[in-house]
């Protein structure tokens, strides 16, 4: 395996394209749960270019049957990002001290369960909420900012980078 970098400036760009729109390349899952990490997960494949087809615990879109459970589900993602050690992207849990442009937030509004993820588009050099920026589908925007969620639990996940 080969270590690539994150092209940040790619999934930034890539968010602003499709915040508002749906690519037609995937299926929009906003009628069946969210469609949060689905944009999420193709945010970082187009800063990554790498999927992993290991089943059941890669992280791969096909088509909206054939995908892995990663590429949509919060828990899933977050499992794979953080736990992945061979093809695709991988990263860590991080303080929001510690975000870039094109690493990931996932929220959780009950404080039990993490149920929508965003991607971080600016942070501001604070890091504060008032000052990191993010894009979102299921909620669509780009340019929200994260402290107007009402939130119990966020956590960070660093796109550290990709193996190829």
């Amino acid at each position: 395996m080969k270590e690539i970098q994150y092209d940040r400036k790619k999934v930034v760009e890539y968010a602003q394209k499709w915040a508002y729109k749906r690519n037609p390349s995937y299926y929009n899952y906003d009628a069946i749960g969210g469609d949060c990490t689905n944009f999420v997960s193709q945010c970082i494949f187009a800063g990554s270019q790498v999927m992993n087809y290991q089943n059941p615990n890669g992280w791969y879109y096909r088509n909206a049957n054939q995908k892995s459970p990663s590429w949509t589900g919060v828990e899933f993602l977050y499992q794979f990002l953080t736990k992945n050690k061979f093809l695709g992207p991988y990263g860590r849990m991080v303080t929001q001290k510690e975000v870039e442009e094109g690493d990931i937030a996932q929220i959780s509004f009950d404080g039990n369960i993490f149920a929508h993820t965003v991607i971080i588009i600016n942070t501001g050099k604070e890091k504060d909420l008032s000052q990191i920026y993010i894009a979102s589908h299921t909620l669509d925007s780009f340019g929200k900012k994260l402290e107007e969620y009402i939130t119990h639990q966020i956590r960070f996940i660093h796109i550290e980078g990709v193996r190829k």
